[in-house]
């Protein structure tokens, strides 16, 4: 990655060996730190991180406390639970981005951290496209085509706006394609 930030993600496993194994598997991808326990966790968690790679079952703080403690700091950290606990109806209420259940594979644990990535970038941008998108509508009621066509300000508006759609849908397409993406489309269907 040539100037950009490499993507943060903090695994969270109380055994070493398998956090050591996940944090190898994904080092070509991003910057990978490990913690052993769910407090370590709570004190590794800044703007800084991007994803939590979170088991469930962890002495002291659970995964569960962690992932609440995350939430209730406002942090934009995308959160996986990578656990040997099946998923119940608990679940459902729970504010983590995606499930896996033990034992995980290496293709599988990769393909959810970039789909987490592309998932974070996207709710990025269609924030911004939904904000460019109500400005040019208010210019577009208030302003008279000529003023639109003199504005560079509007030129940079209605620019920026089609970038974001390009972009959006290239996201779009990338997760599309994605495995998992596709399950779960088919899933929904």
């Amino acid at each position: 990655m040539t100037g950009a930030r490499q993507p943060v993600v903090v695994v969270v496993e109380d055994e070493s060996d398998l956090a050591d194994l996940y944090a190898a598997w994904l080092r070509d991808h991003c910057a990978v730190r490990t913690v052993y326990d769910g407090d370590a966790a709570v004190d590794e968690l800044d703007d800084s991180v991007d994803i939590v790679l979170l088991d469930r079952r962890m002495p002291g703080l659970s995964g569960d406390e962690v992932l609440d403690a995350i939430r209730e700091r406002g942090l934009d950290i995308e959160v996986a639970m990578v656990t040997a606990v099946e998923p119940d109806f608990d679940i459902v209420e729970m504010g983590f981005d995606d499930y896996l259940v033990k034992p995980v594979s290496q293709e599988d644990l990769v393909e959810t951290v970039e789909n987490l990535l592309l998932r974070s970038e996207y709710d990025e941008r269609i924030q911004e496209f939904f904000a460019l998108a109500s400005k040019k509508a208010l210019l577009d009621s208030e302003k008279t085509e000529a003023e639109l066509r003199a504005s560079e300000e509007y030129a940079r508006l209605v620019d920026r706006l089609a970038v974001i759609r390009e972009e959006t849908d290239e996201t779009l397409l990338q997760l599309s394609e994605s495995d998992s993406y596709r399950q779960l489309l088919e899933d929904l269907s």
